[in-house]
């Protein structure tokens, strides 16, 4: 039965929306006089979702949403109950209009025949990860343990994006602060401080002249340095949105030191996560592979990791393979390689992803631990600056007295 989305109107007047399942549309806006309703407008689920895949407004699936639906859908699918009433109950119980539409979308394919893996494909809006575990566990009759996993996977994640997330809050609003300050002093505080010294027959100290022209062409110029700011970063993220500016930018972050470190660890872990579970699911090596290559940021690993797989596909051997592209961790490929030998690769990957987890965690940790003495420290630096700029006249005037 396939599922609509109304837009009505309730006696009190005011605009309700939801998500009904009906024979055709006549027969939704019937229910919604039946519950004293004012039908304003029905559309079709599916058509919902082609219109707004259509726009640039549509709302993405977070990795929140993703986690949250995925856990309530293995729960009712371990306790036995049929994957059509698991996807009814899991939309209902979700608060956000486009997550129960994509639910409501997903149950019509299902009930049409469709598999699982194949209406979350159609719908164009979840990662091939996804998808590609569900299909493998659809096709080897475990999908309640699938979706256990994915559920853990999909937690983890957002666990790890919330972390990082909630510790740079402090260091962005510390900076904020810091440059506000000191555009402050340079605007307002500086300029009513040295301009008693314009007067001054004596030679100023070389940092008190350069303050007082800084400070001078940053009151004159400073719309212009807005401008040609926003214009900067405008043509700097068109070009990073390009080709070959995204390749340009993956190049240069893995040559930095610390966030080229950090760069290839986040990269690591997800592939190693990827790809473990994907291998416990049954999905074959080379497919996992490639799917593993496709949820990487940086797409010099990305492309990294297709060659490798084109070559597992040859014949080679997994672990020399990620070796010779050199993006990933000795210890890493090591436990890939004890893994083909033992003929258990799936628990290696999993311990593998397990490790870089815990060493991206405890990297992100330590930088973000810096960051914040950092930018006090150059705050400091920056403050006394403008301290020593204006003390040196006073002191050489009392000097001379």
């Amino acid at each position: 039965m396939p599922a609509y989305q109304f837009t009505a109107i309730d006696a009190s007047g005011k605009q309700q929306k939801g998500v009904l399942e009906g024979d055709s549309a006549r027969q939704i806006r019937q229910q919604l006089r039946d519950k004293a309703l004012v039908p304003i407008m029905v559309h079709p689920v599916e058509q919902k979702d082609k219109q707004h895949a259509q726009g640039w407004w549509q709302k993405k699936i977070t990795a929140y949403d993703l986690a949250l639906f995925t856990r309530q859908l293995s729960v009712l699918v371990a306790a036995a109950i049929p994957l059509e009433e698991a996807l009814r109950a899991v939309g209902k119980q979700n608060e956000k209009a486009h997550v129960q539409n994509l639910l409501m979308s997903v149950r019509s394919k299902v009930m049409e025949g469709h598999s699982l893996a194949s209406a979350l494909q159609q719908s164009g809006r979840l990662p091939d990860l996804y998808i590609a575990t569900i299909a493998a566990g659809e096709r080897s009759g475990h999908l309640d343990l699938i979706l256990d996993q994915l559920a853990d996977y999909t937690e983890n994640r957002f666990a790890m994006q919330k972390k990082v997330q909630g510790a740079m809050i402090y260091p962005i609003i510390l900076m904020l602060m810091s440059f506000a300050i000191v555009m402050g002093l340079m605007t307002y505080v500086v300029p009513d401080i040295v301009k008693t010294f314009d007067q001054s027959k004596g030679a100023l100290p070389w940092i008190t002249v350069v303050l007082m022209k800084a400070s001078e062409f940053i009151r004159v110029a400073w719309p212009f340095l807005l401008v040609f700011s926003v214009l900067g970063f405008a043509l700097l993220g068109r070009f990073l949105n390009t080709t070959a500016g995204h390749y340009a930018f993956d190049r240069m972050t893995l040559k930095l030191p610390l966030l080229g470190k950090l760069s290839r660890g986040i990269n690591a872990a997800r592939f190693a996560s990827t790809l473990s579970i994907l291998t416990q699911s049954g999905v074959p090596l080379v497919d996992a592979l490639k799917i593993g290559a496709a949820v990487s940021n940086n797409w010099v690993i990305r492309d990294a990791v297709n060659v490798a797989a084109e070559r597992v596909t040859e014949g080679g051997n997994l672990a020399s393979q990620l070796e010779r592209c050199g993006y990933f961790p000795p210890m890493m490929v090591q436990m890939i390689k004890s893994g083909e030998a033992s003929g258990e690769l799936d628990r290696m990957l999993e311990r593998a992803a397990t490790m870089q987890d815990r060493e991206v965690t405890t990297l992100i940790s330590t930088l973000l631990a810096l960051l914040e003495p950092l930018m006090l420290v150059v705050m400091a630096s920056i403050v006394l600056v403008i301290v020593i700029a204006v003390m040196l006249p006073i002191v050489n005037m009392n000097n001379m007295i």
